[in-house]
């Protein structure tokens, strides 16, 4: 969807700009891949900037880890900008000096540290399942699946499709207003699934894990 909105863009607001520019705009937003990357002849450390696939340093997670620390009021110790001003281009590729190696642990510390406290919290998960529910209920009347897959649609997606269900009065809308008032009350799933793993496996991993323990204890002998 990068790509069409990039298109629909261009298109809606008439920019003047060459095919040439504009693939290579493209390119840097989808090249995540260090073969791809390797296959551009011209200036190939453009491509690590957006999405670096070769070491996972790029402005993308230096913009999401400063927003997200931010808007949850949580401290961050990762300064981006110490990377941005003393990184360097060195054999086609984006270096950093030895001295920095600091700020770039704090970078991956801060990010694992988001997903562990926020993006993967129990009540955050369970608000993510409700307003799925909420979503998936009202599509049957709002249509919401169908602005996926058009650029001039889906721009229009952002947080206003709660507020605009939350304060309707449509009452094929009553189920999803319901889920939403439970989240503003936080009254929130307690329980959303279960798994019941066969005996069978449990037999397996009983056993797999005796086989190493064994290993493990001859080797140490």
């Amino acid at each position: 969807m990068s790509i069409q909105l990039m298109d629909y863009i261009v298109d809606e607001n008439h920019i003047d700009i060459d095919t040439v520019t504009l693939r290579k705009v493209k390119d840097m937003i989808t090249s995540s891949d260090t073969a791809g990357r390797k296959s551009r002849q011209e200036k190939p450390y453009l491509f690590d900037i957006v999405a670096n696939g070769r070491n996972g340093i790029d402005v993308d997670k230096f913009d999401y880890i400063s927003r997200d620390s931010r808007a949850c009021g949580l401290g961050c110790n990762f300064q981006f900008q110490r990377l941005m001003e003393s990184m360097r281009v060195m054999d086609d590729e984006i270096c950093y000096p030895a001295k920095e190696y600091l700020t770039i642990y704090k970078m991956f510390a801060t990010r694992a540290d988001l997903h562990r406290t926020v993006y993967t919290h129990a009540k955050v998960k369970a608000i993510e399942l409700m307003l799925v529910d909420a979503l998936v209920k009202a599509n049957y009347h709002l249509a919401i699946s169908s602005y996926i897959s058009d650029p001039a649609q889906y721009w229009k997606l952002d947080d206003t499709i709660i507020k605009n269900i939350e304060t309707s009065t449509d009452v094929q809308l009553k189920e999803s207003r319901e889920i939403i008032l439970r989240i503003r009350r936080r009254d929130l799933y307690q329980f959303c699934n279960e798994y019941s793993v066969p005996s069978d496996k449990w037999i397996i991993s009983r056993t797999s894990l005796r086989k190493t323990l064994f290993a493990l204890r001859d080797q140490v002998g």
